[in-house]
Parts: C-alpha cells; sequence; structure tokens
C-alpha cells in the first residue's frame, strides 16, 4: 500500500496523518488579518520573529494618546501562546485575535500573540522553542531592537506568559522557569 495514502492517525474531523508523514488539515484555520479597530483604538501587525523556521507573531498595540497625557512611557509586555493542544488553531485566528484585542483593551498592556509550529507536521519540542524563542526576542526588541513598537512603548521589567493553561504550565516546566 502506498505510505503516502495509507493512514497512520485519524484525528477527525481536524486532520489526518499519512503514513509517509503527510498531514491532510480537514478544517482549516480562518485567518483575520492584522488591522486598526476604530471601536477599541487597537492597531495590530504581523511580524516575522524567527524566518528560518517560520515563526512569526502578532502584535497588538493599545490606544495610547490618553497614555501619553499621564506621563505613562512603557507599557507591560503580554506574551500569548494560543491553545490548540500543540495541533489546531492559530494566533491569527478568529478566535484568538477577539480573545487577545479584548484583554489588551481591558489591560491597556502590548501583546505578542505567538504563532508558533504544529504538530504534527512540527513535533514537540518544537512549539516550545518556538515559545521560548519569542520570549527572548520580546526582551530584546524591548531593551534596545529593531521593533518601533516593543523599544519604545514595551517594558522589559514587565512581561508576562498568558495562555491556555496546560500550555503555559508546560512551557514553563520545560524551560524550567
Amino acid at each position: 500500500m502506498d505510505p503516502d495514502t495509507e493512514l497512520f492517525y485519524d484525528f477527525s474531523p481536524f486532520l489526518l496523518q499519512y503514513k509517509s508523514g503527510r498531514v491532510e488539515r480537514l478544517i482549516p484555520t480562518d485567518f483575520v488579518p492584522a488591522s486598526h479597530d476604530r471601536s477599541t483604538g487597537i492597531t495590530t501587525r504581523d511580524v516575522v520573529i524567527d524566518p528560518n523556521v517560520g515563526l512569526t507573531a502578532r502584535l497588538y498595540m493599545p490606544d495610547i494618546s490618553n497614555l501619553q497625557q499621564t506621563n505613562t512611557k512603557k507599557l507591560p509586555v503580554l506574551i500569548f501562546i494560543h491553545g490548540g493542544g500543540f495541533v489546531l488553531q492559530s494566533a491569527f485566528s478568529s478566535f484568538y485575535h477577539g480573545f487577545v484585542s479584548s484583554l489588551i483593551f481591558k489591560a491597556k498592556v502590548l501583546a505578542v500573540s505567538v504563532d508558533y509550529r504544529l504538530a504534527p507536521e512540527h513535533p514537540l519540542p518544537a512549539a516550545y522553542d518556538d515559545s521560548f524563542t519569542a520570549l527572548k526576542w520580546v526582551l530584546s526588541n524591548c531593551q534596545s531592537g529593531p521593533d518601533p513598537w516593543l523599544s519604545c512603548h514595551g517594558d522589559s521589567d514587565r512581561v508576562f506568559m498568558a495562555g491556555v493553561f496546560p500550555i503555559v504550565c508546560s512551557f514553563l516546566f520545560f524551560f524550567n522557569i
């Protein structure tokens, strides 16, 4: 039998993995483009963190016009790790875009929503590695990096991680943080 058609793992209705390693995703993840939301004042844009592995993220900037009037220099930074069991979803999906936007609107912090590589195409620890790379990227850019949102507005002393509970816990355990 052809390994490219012989089923190795059936994770219906989400994906099928064949013995050749080929993965067929049955339900595509919806994609929300980065934009400016007039109703909340939040602006988003997508960045490439590591072009060698295709690691990207979505940055969220709250409306900072009121903060400039109160002499607030830098904002806390939230690194968000999306859910989906390391297999599903994306930082760019409508669900997580809406969720992170609502957090940013209420908390008035910068956010970096990491679009880590998904399994089974990229087995663990790829998602952990991507999350750790994103953390280092955020800290570097808040201190003196080239990203203007983080270097001008991100406070490297107030960087926090959040996400779906098991993912964040396993990430912290894996890197012994």
